[in-house]
């Protein structure tokens, strides 16, 4: 039912092959049992020694149809039962969905007050709200800046009323190239091979291809220029082929940094960078624009991830 590889599993193997890199994992709410999905989780915290973010996924399981504000509801109640296991010893929840009364011990996260950092995508109102209400990070697909700042100020108008602030990231590709001219005919090699039709069926396979998020990429793209532009050095094409997030920075080294400078000027301190192929992509990236700006992960920010802390050896009673 999914596509690609176990999200948890493959985070496991990657963790011991990396030291800087923190891992945005994915968990669609209501597919594991909550209790042993914050085991899982807070093992993997432990693998990775604090460097453990998780993105919370409403859509619906296989077999199911429910409306959007039941998804969310679920979904409300898993981070409940979530935080309950990760900072009291006892989980006592009585929901729609779920009911539980039982000890939580020792499933405890690295990660203290609180645990990893939650980040939620979604625009419908009650997305909207389960995020104000409960998480972290509002992660939202490339938009103009103009779109960009209205999400932004109904998330933190909307937090404000639980008496909480949300941070902000954006998940965005990246094609930067010494000159703006070598950026923009990447870009079009890139997709040049994609037809309408084609595109539509690749796109269309996803899971979340008639969510609301994946509407707004699309109107995006019908207001961009012939080249696929929406605004400077917000390319468009990548979204002619893939479903979620659709749109790249393209553009020189210069180019590629102030984009991200008017980002962060905005507001947004979180962000998930990827290109085609990765890998080559991450290197161009590492060599023409991350040495440009300094790094810190949100849970250092957060002052979540301890200097040092007694640890019960994985796996063992207490």
């Amino acid at each position: 039912y999914q596509v690609g590889q176990d999200t948890f599993g493959f985070a496991a193997a990657v963790a011991p092959q990396t030291q800087n890199i923190s891992l945005l994992v994915a968990t669609r709410c209501g597919e594991v049992h909550p209790p042993m999905l914050a085991r899982s989780i807070a093992t993997l915290d432990h693998i990775l020694q604090g460097r453990l973010t998780i993105n919370i996924i409403s859509s619906n399981l296989p077999g199911e149809d429910l409306d959007s504000a039941s998804r969310y509801a679920r979904s409300s109640e898993v981070i409940q039962i979530l935080q309950q296991a990760w900072t009291q010893d006892f989980i006592d929840f009585q929901g729609a969905f779920y009911k539980f009364k039982l000890p939580s011990l020792p499933v405890k996260p690295y990660q203290q007050n609180g645990g990893p950092l939650l980040y939620f995508g979604g625009y419908s109102p009650p997305g909207v709200d389960l995020c104000a209400r409960y998480c972290d990070v509002y992660l939202m697909w490339p938009e103009t800046e103009e779109r960009l700042g209205e999400l932004m100020q109904t998330m933190s108008d909307k937090a404000a009323g639980y008496g909480r602030k949300v941070d902000f990231g954006l998940r965005i590709h990246v094609i930067v190239r010494e000159t703006e001219a070598e950026a923009r005919a990447y870009a079009r090699q890139l997709m040049q091979d994609i037809d309408k039709d084609k595109g539509d069926e690749i796109r269309n396979r996803a899971l979340d291809a008639q969510s609301l998020g994946v509407a707004r990429q699309s109107q995006m793209r019908d207001n961009s220029d012939d080249e696929g532009f929406v605004e400077d050095h917000l390319w468009t094409g990548i979204g002619r082929a893939r479903s979620g997030c659709g749109a790249a920075l393209v553009g020189d080294p210069d180019q590629i940094a102030r984009k991200i400078e008017r980002y962060m000027k905005m507001g947004i301190r979180a962000f998930i960078f990827s290109g085609y192929p990765h890998q080559e992509e991450a290197q161009l990236f590492a060599q023409y624009v991350l040495p440009r700006f300094q790094n810190i992960s949100l849970a250092q920010h957060y002052q979540r991830i301890p200097t040092s802390i007694p640890m019960t050896p994985l796996g063992a009673a207490k």
